[in-house]
Order: C-alpha cells, then structure tokens, then sequence
C-alpha cells in the first residue's frame, strides 16, 4: 500500500512539472480575434528575439492588426527605456504620443501612440500601445499591439480619433495586465 502511495503522488508530481512549464504559444487570442506566429527571428542589433503574431489572413508585408514580442537581453531598466522610448516618438514627425502609464513598484510601463504611414498609395494612422516590463530570466521584454485604420478623407480621420480616443484606455489596460507571452527561439522568415 505504501508503494502505490509513492508512486501514485510521483505521477501527481511529475504531470503537475509538465504543467506549471511556460507555454510557447504559436497563437494568441486577443480582444476577440486569433493571432498566428508568422514572423520569429533574432535581433542582430539587441541579440535578443522578436515573435510577431498576425490574423489568418496577414503576414508581416500585408496586415491591419498584429501582436508583436521582443526580447532585449541587454536591457535592465523597462522604466527608463520607455521614457526614452517616448521622447523619440515625442520628437518624430510623424508620431503623436497619446499616453506613458509607468508603474515605478512593479518596474513596468506603457505607452500608446500613432503613426501616420502610407502603402499602397493609402494613407493610414498605425495605433501602437507598448507594454516594457523586466523579463523573468534577463534583461527585458516588450509586447506591442498595433491595429492600422485606413483613411481616404478628413470625415473618417475625425472618426478614427473619436474612436481611439474612447477605446485607448482599455486597451492600455488589457495590454496592461496581458500577460507577455514567451519568446519562441524559431526562425520563421517573413512572407512578402
């Protein structure tokens, strides 16, 4: 009976092993859409790596929504590099900071901002929120979300910022509290 006791809690004890190891998600799902790993390669200029996620449709050359996470090794303080982060989007044409949310106690920071682009002859504003957050083995991780709005006149450009305007602090929250998926260390070239 003792025998079966020890044996039955090794088997509780090794499944509950496999289950508390991080999982490397391949998709994500937020705010009510499914989000695929396309694009995983490593950084050359931070040697860490960055995973970026896409709706079934989209890949890296052609999308309207994407999840990124990125890994910065030699990274240490997410506070400062994200003061800094804003001061570039501050100084950038064709950027507008919306906001920088920093939590100094749990040494993590957000940022939400956009980019007025153009492809395909479409102008577009691209809405980024970034959350920098200290990684748990070294140095840092990033987990961006973007969505692109597409616009052809002044009418849908009031329409675009009424709608940022009202969605960015949940969004900021949800990114806020998401929690930063796992760096998946697997070369997946981008599709153009």
């Amino acid at each position: 009976m003792h025998k079966i006791s020890i044996a039955a809690f090794l088997t509780v004890f090794i499944s509950l092993m496999f289950l508390a190891e991080p999982v490397k998600a391949e998709e994500i799902h937020f705010d009510n859409n499914v989000y695929t790993l396309k694009y995983s390669a490593v950084a050359p200029q931070t040697e860490g790596y960055g995973n970026e996620y896409f709706l079934k449709n989209e890949d890296v050359g052609r999308w309207t929504k994407m999840i990124g996470v990125y890994y910065y090794p030699k990274e240490s303080n997410p506070l400062k590099f994200a003061e800094n982060f804003d001061k570039t989007i501050e100084n950038t044409e064709n950027s507008v900071l919306l906001k920088l949310i920093e939590n100094k106690k749990a040494d993590k920071a957000a940022i939400s901002f956009l980019v007025n682009g153009c492809e395909n002859a479409k102008k577009y504003f691209e809405y980024n929120i970034y959350k920098f957050e200290k990684s748990p083995v070294k140095g840092m991780v990033v987990l961006k979300y973007a969505v692109k709005h597409y616009f052809t006149n002044n009418d849908e450009i009031k329409l675009i910022a009424e709608n940022i305007k009202k969605e960015n602090d949940k969004y900021l929250e949800t990114i806020i509290t998401s929690p930063i998926p796992t760096i998946i260390e697997k070369n997946i070239p981008a599709r153009e």
